[in-house]
């Protein structure tokens, strides 16, 4: 089977009236379109591996993620629609939930694991698969250099150039392929990572791993919001307003952090008048479901 999805992903303008007054043009790449549960970067990252894998004539995707895991559920999603069988191993106690919901919906096994044997992987994945040879290897977060080539490709689908591209990053594959993108293409853009980890200067490591030369971008450091999976009110209501004001639906894991991040340096007179900024969206949206009471205690005074 053609491991393959059309790529529907505009980019659309950001209205707002503080990037009107310090004369900047904002502009977002609407990565969630893509599809309804593989999208994002989640696609971006997965297309190499499942391609890898049907080269190997592998037929059964093992990989790893939290109970509210998007990259879980998207690698479920893409096991269903290509013909591969799936199996997550999911970090924490065995519960239930929306997210983990559909990963079963869409065929996917999931083996439970605590917190401390989750740390190594690759054990893990011996223990349960060594004498599987069907079984294929698909680290956390889809994190690996064929993932960093899927991201790369969002770059060759830009028709303008900018001054500044924002994306919001969890393993640095994203980040280290859109690097890798505006280096092949030769584009005059200064990259602008938000990591969405609490002291997250280890992310530089993440992403260098990745990329094909050294580079140079920018990782800002104050819009992680206590850490991941961690929001505060500001953010909750950052997010309500956003998805009001624009009818793009964002999520406060990544999207929202990276987006608040963008309103917030522009607001301190970051960006020189003039300047043209891409923000992309990374997909996510089902990350939605583990937050759902942090926006329900506030949506009725909203």
């Amino acid at each position: 089977m053609d491991i393959s999805l059309d790529i529907y992903s505009p980019t659309q303008p950001i209205e707002s009236k503080l990037f009107a007054d310090k004369g900047i043009k904002v502009f977002i790449k609407r990565d969630d379109l893509i599809h309804p549960i593989i999208s994002g970067n989640k696609w971006r990252k997965l297309k190499y591996v499942l391609q890898q894998a049907q080269a190997q004539n592998k037929t059964h995707l093992v990989t790893f993620g939290g109970a509210y895991s998007n990259h879980l559920l998207a690698t479920a999603a893409a096991a269903a629609k290509f013909g591969f069988k799936a199996t997550g191993i999911v970090r924490g106690e065995e519960v239930e939930n929306d997210t983990l919901f559909l990963c079963k919906l869409h065929g996917m096994q999931l083996i439970f694991t605590d917190r401390e044997s989750y740390r190594d992987k690759q054990a893990l994945f011996n223990k349960f698969f060594a004498d599987n040879g069907q079984a294929f290897f698909i680290d956390e977060g889809g994190a690996s250099a064929e993932g960093a080539k899927g991201c790369s490709e969002l770059v060759d689908e830009l028709t303008e150039t900018y001054d500044h591209i924002f994306c919001a990053c969890g393993t640095g594959t994203t980040a280290a392929g859109v690097i890798n993108g505006i280096a092949k293409n030769n584009l005059p853009t200064q990259f602008n990572a938000i990591p969405v980890f609490k002291n997250g200067e280890f992310m530089k490591v993440e992403i260098d791993r990745f990329l094909t030369a050294p580079a140079n971008y920018s990782l800002h450091l104050d819009y992680h919001f206590g850490g991941y999976g961690k929001t505060t009110p500001e953010l909750i209501n950052f997010i309500k307003q956003f998805v009001v004001d624009t009818g793009i639906l964002i999520e406060p894991i990544y999207t929202g952090k990276m987006l608040y991040a963008i309103f917030d340096l522009a607001a301190k007179g970051h960006f020189t008048p003039g300047s043209k900024i891409l923000a992309i969206h990374s997909g996510g949206i089902w990350g939605l479901l583990g937050m759902k009471d942090k926006f329900n205690r506030d949506l009725a005074d909203f």
